[in-house]
């Protein structure tokens, strides 16, 4: 007799998967406990499918909704939820939607949909009270450039390869034109929100790569270098008032973090 843990395992094979076989010994009530345990297969499906596409309205504007169902059920049975809250699921279905068929036309579905899947992330985080400048006037000179800030929550930083945000402003305000063409263009995108708002800018290189390596843990200094090899005229102290006057920082630290 197996164990309630080896059953649970089964059961969860058979729902999520299509190994009825190891469980049908073990189902019992009716003439077909076969046909309940497909009832709950069919729920388990339909809850994921339908919590990706309330997730993914954008991109079902974009692509049309049965594509995106069909990826959508596809995603399900090759990527199982891994954690227990559903609102972390489908973080890797923009990926994903890059190797779907019949998306040649649209090269750019996938960094769209992960740019709605930012604005849907950053748009439920709660806002901190930000620092003011005098908070900075007691750090010396010194001490500045190693110095680790922390970043609101509700922030995400993104390159893409094409102009999605144009693509997404266009789905927002349902200005959609007859026509409209989308060229190759290198953007960098700030994607801040908190309570249920949200608002995506574009930044320069230098900028990015500045406000992206604070907010991943580096220090001023590192964040400045690096801000510095992608435009030699980037100024560092314009950049950091530029981080307290959005209201973006809201802790100091005095030690930075390893690695890249």
């Amino acid at each position: 007799m197996p164990t309630l843990t080896e059953i649970q395992s089964r059961f969860r094979d058979a729902v999520v998967g299509s190994d009825v076989q190891q469980i049908a010994p073990w189902l019992a009530g009716g003439c077909y406990p076969e046909k309940r345990l497909a009832i709950h297969r069919r729920n388990y499906q339909t809850s994921l499918i339908d919590a990706l596409l309330v997730k993914f309205p954008a991109t079902e504007w974009l692509v049309g909704t049965p594509f995106l169902t069909d990826a959508a059920t596809r995603f399900v049975h090759q990527h199982p939820p891994q954690a227990p809250c559903i609102a972390e699921y489908g973080a890797t279905f923009p990926d994903f939607l890059w190797l779907c068929k019949g998306i040649e036309s649209l090269p750019y579905l996938s960094e769209f949909a992960e740019l709605e899947w930012h604005i849907g992330r950053v748009a439920i985080a709660v806002s901190q009270m930000p620092l003011s400048g005098e908070e900075f006037s007691a750090i010396g000179s010194e001490a500045l450039p190693d110095t680790v800030l922390t970043l609101q929550p509700g922030l995400c930083y993104l390159r893409a390869a094409w102009p999605i945000d144009e693509l997404m402003n266009l789905y927002l305000t349902e200005t959609a034109p007859d026509h409209f063409y989308l060229s190759p263009a290198d953007v960098w995108l700030e994607v801040r929100g908190a309570r249920g708002e949200f608002q995506f800018t574009r930044l320069n290189a230098a900028e990015f790569i500045f406000r992206k390596s604070v907010l991943e843990g580096r220090s001023i200094g590192d964040a400045a270098e690096r801000a510095l090899d992608a435009e030699a005229g980037f100024d560092p102290a314009q950049a950091l008032e530029a981080l307290i006057a959005a209201s973006l920082i809201i802790a100091i630290e005095g030690k930075t973090h390893e690695g890249f």
